[in-house]
């Protein structure tokens, strides 16, 4: 069983549960947007996309982000994902990561998208 992000109740009033390809999409969206030392117990946890949408946007930026969010991506997520392929685009307030992955236990290759833009 797969507890569904963003937590939520399916149609029985129970918790809302997932397939195993949407839980490591979660997982990947719960890493990029999680900033370091937010979690008690795992403060190396995240690579801070939310913090970083309001620095000065350049292809610095985008480079370091990307640095950053590869690094998080093989250390927490390395056993059940290979990364194929990450680009990340900055213009204006607006950040897109696009990861590219291979799920080790099926094969299946899957594309997720993470768009943070400036604001609440």
């Amino acid at each position: 069983m797969y507890v569904d992000f963003p937590w939520s109740y399916d149609g029985r009033g129970r918790t809302a549960e997932t397939t195993r390809a949407d839980h490591v999409r979660d997982l990947l969206v719960l890493t990029a947007l999680t900033e370091a030392g937010e979690r008690v117990n795992r403060p190396g946890f995240g690579c801070g996309l939310r913090q970083l949408v309001f620095a000065p946007n350049s292809a610095e930026l985008a480079a370091a982000l990307q640095f950053t969010m590869q690094g998080a991506i093989e250390r927490e997520l390395g056993d059940v994902l290979t990364l194929r392929a990450m680009q990340v685009t900055s213009e204006d307030a607006i950040l897109d990561v696009s990861v590219t992955y291979v799920l080790r236990e099926t094969g299946a290759e899957e594309t997720v998208t993470v768009r943070r833009e400036a604001g609440p």
